[in-house]
């Protein structure tokens, strides 16, 4: 044997890492990685006041009064557009993919409810006795699909496909989870007559949708006038997104497959642009100035440990007792060590957590705001805890790839 053949195997080994940044499932997340970065670089350096007056300052003019700023725009405008993806991934993985029978979504949604209870209740162990903190329950329980699943991408073929799937089904579901709790927790009081206008623009939907109409163009226009009605209604706009994505037929007249076309045409922009977008334009937390009392307070050690230890233990425990008692069982070719693995990957809570963040704490009180940089700080060192610890254990759980 050469020396070459010999040293090949090392070479593999140290370059997988570098070779899997161009795995197409990992960009997301790399590029949500350079994203946080990017946030805090910019709330922490001379350009610190202007990544603030940017995003946060009035408009001189907005086409609706209510988004004054660009960061509502962001927040309220473009992040539709991410839950009308999320609702046709949804929609298609309920109708004919891994959501679609029994048998298939059994394990899936105990995980993903008992990934989101968990982490309210070690949250609120923590800082549910602080006056003011309470509102910060759903924080940690959200999953970030693209970040996880990018850091999986990372690992190359070292995981069993079964978990891949495990975690997408897993982070779909909580994703549903994150928009009722959107829905039904975080909404303000309900203007009546744009909610009606709402329930009215959903049921032509609907309507459109069993006589199968299948112009793309109409469901679109008619989403932005839903959209418009909730955001005026005391629901989260976002929500708007969801409802919109549901009432797409799931295939045209002539039988294509229309809520898969619209979702590809929707996904790259989605992925590459709006959440980018909003991760620098929320990522961003001054900790220059901070000691340990304000990292170590009860708000981000809440977040971080929800994040990071309640979904693990909520999400492995429910699997491993699924198993016991015969309810489910694990993903198949999957060892206990890698479902451990994956269930830190759930930790990973960027994007949706961010989101519910602004939520919890509204308002432009100097109090909010540094209520919200507190949770940002929670939120990226949970996430960051997750995404290394669910790294590390898959990448040794095995010495060798399940397939050459």
């Amino acid at each position: 044997m050469n020396k070459s053949d010999q040293t090949n195997p090392l070479l593999s080994v140290l370059l997988a890492p570098v070779k899997a940044l161009f795995v197409s499932e990992s960009k997301q997340g790399i590029l949500l990685i350079v994203v946080a970065a990017a946030a805090l670089i910019a709330a922490n350096s001379i350009f610190a006041e202007a990544y603030h007056h940017f995003f946060h300052d009035r408009l001189s003019w907005t086409p609706i009064p209510k988004l004054n700023t660009a960061h509502l725009w962001i927040n309220d405008g473009l992040m539709a557009i991410f839950f009308f993806v999320v609702g046709l991934e949804v929609k298609r993985e309920i109708i004919e993919g891994q959501l679609s029978s029994p048998e298939q979504r059994r394990l899936p949604v105990v995980a993903a409810i008992s990934g989101m209870i968990a982490p309210a209740l070690v949250y609120l162990s923590i800082a549910g006795g602080v006056p003011g903190l309470t509102r910060g329950w759903a924080i940690p329980a959200a999953t970030d699909i693209a970040f996880a699943m990018g850091v999986l991408g990372l690992l190359g073929n070292r995981v069993p496909a079964s978990l891949r799937m495990f975690l997408l089904t897993v982070a779909i579901v909580d994703d549903i989870g994150a928009v009722l709790i959107i829905a039904l927790f975080f909404t303000a009081g309900i203007k009546l007559t744009w909610l009606i206008g709402a329930l009215v623009v959903v049921g032509v939907m609907v309507a459109l949708n069993r006589a199968r109409h299948s112009v793309t163009t109409t469901y679109i226009l008619l989403a932005l006038v839903l959209w418009f009605c909730i955001l005026n209604s005391g629901v989260h706009a976002t929500v708007a997104g969801v409802v919109a994505a549901l009432t797409i037929p799931m295939r045209g007249r002539d039988n294509d497959t229309m809520v898969e076309r619209v979702e590809h045409a929707l996904a790259p922009w989605s992925a590459y642009l709006i959440v980018p977008v909003f991760g620098f334009a929320n990522a961003g937390v001054h900790v220059t100035d901070l000691g340990p009392e304000e990292f170590l307070a009860p708000l981000p050690v809440a977040v971080a440990a929800g994040l990071a230890l309640g979904k693990m233990v909520g999400i492995f425990g429910i699997v491993l007792a699924a198993e016991k008692v015969g309810f489910a069982k694990r993903p198949g070719g999957a060892n206990w060590v890698e479902i451990w693995g994956v269930s830190m990957l759930c930790g990973i809570g960027f994007t949706m957590s961010l989101f519910i963040g602004e939520l919890a704490f509204p308002g432009v009180s100097s109090l909010a705001s540094e209520l919200r940089d507190e949770a940002k700080i929670g939120i990226l060192g949970g996430s960051l805890i997750s995404a290394i610890c669910g790294y590390t254990v898959l990448r040794l759980s095995r010495k060798t790839p399940e397939t050459a």
